[in-house]
């Protein structure tokens, strides 16, 4: 098996740790300083910087603090190429269950995170969806 695939399955494990945590360094680790994030799930386009990102993190009760159970898993990962990758995951934050889609490039031999766009349900119809 292509190896590529276990290391982007360890570059996750920070990505779902540093949201849980709300650990803003541990997601410096996965996410290239260009990165955006990107959605429209509350209507018009939102187009977020790293900084904005990690204010929004660092601003905020982590899953940790709060109590809540972790919700995180990958659902594919699709790699084009020995350097691109596309991942989808699942991420409970808070109230919220997120579909992220995940550009991922090797860059200076690892795995970052150089676009995101995502969209989210609240938790609880999250989990009548799966129970369905």
């Amino acid at each position: 098996m292509d190896s590529n695939y276990d290391e982007i399955t360890r570059a996750m494990q920070a990505y779902f740790d540093g949201f849980y945590n709300g650990d803003v360094e541990m997601l410096k680790t996965i996410f290239h300083p260009c990165c955006h994030l990107i959605t429209a799930s509350d209507g018009p386009l939102q187009d977020d910087d790293m900084e904005t990102v990690y204010a929004r993190v660092a601003g905020r009760p982590s899953g940790a603090s709060e109590g809540y159970r972790r919700k995180d898993r990958i659902l594919s990962i699709d790699k084009s190429g020995p350097e691109c990758a596309l991942v989808t995951v699942n991420i409970a934050i808070g109230p919220k269950m997120f579909t992220d889609y995940l550009n991922f490039l090797k860059i200076d031999g690892r795995w970052q995170i150089v676009s995101k766009v995502f969209t989210y349900v609240p938790l609880a119809e999250a989990h009548a969806q799966a129970a369905e």
